[in-house]
């Protein structure tokens, strides 16, 4: 796994697409992982803030998705135990203002290799459609695979994004905090008990 996370670390695929977006940022892979991890969060790819501090989710949305999973800090971010492995590990930049998506070279190019290296993980977190996508071979959207979220868990849990931009996705669908995170959350005990 070290040296897997070295080359990931060093990865530039991508450092041509990267320069030529309104950002103009040279890539910087983002990711958590050690080989005992029994919990998988696995997103889209790292927005700026995370591009600059270097650590996944130091943003408004990773306070709302260590509240739905009923984790602190300190058990989110210890990567023998959590591991945070988003489709695109670069942010993408912006177009128009608005983030672009994941690169596919990505997961083409990391993916499989990265899930062989977590043999021990119980349970996996798919935040967006990119991640649901890949890991569950599903083709529907974001809300139709999180309304069927029963028939992926207990070991998976499809999730919307933790963005604020999601807030009124969330005030129009109760049901996701009414019923799927009491039931997140006494998963993500147990596994990480």
């Amino acid at each position: 796994m070290d040296k897997l996370l070295t080359d990931i670390r060093a990865c530039r695929l991508c450092a041509d697409r990267f320069a030529a977006t309104e950002t103009g940022h040279a890539p910087r892979p983002v990711l958590r992982a050690a080989p005992s991890a029994r919990l998988l969060i696995a997103g889209q790819a790292p927005g700026m803030k995370v591009h600059h501090s270097g650590l996944p989710f130091t943003d408004p949305s990773g306070d709302r998705l260590r509240d739905w999973l009923g984790i602190d800090s300190d058990s989110f971010y210890d990567e023998t135990r959590v591991a945070i492995v988003p489709m695109g590990f670069c942010f993408p930049g912006y177009r128009k203002g608005s983030d672009l998506p994941p690169p596919p070279i990505c997961a083409k190019t990391w993916r499989a290799q990265v899930m062989e290296a977590l043999p021990d993980v119980r349970l996996t977190l798919l935040i967006g459609g990119y991640a649901q996508k890949w890991h569950l071979g599903v083709k529907t959207g974001v809300t139709d695979t999180v309304t069927r979220w029963r028939d992926f868990s207990p070991d998976a849990f499809p999730l919307p994004h933790p963005s604020w931009r999601n807030t009124a996705w969330l005030k129009r669908n109760p049901w996701f905090e009414a019923d799927l995170l009491p039931v997140l959350r006494t998963r993500v005990a147990e596994v990480l008990a």
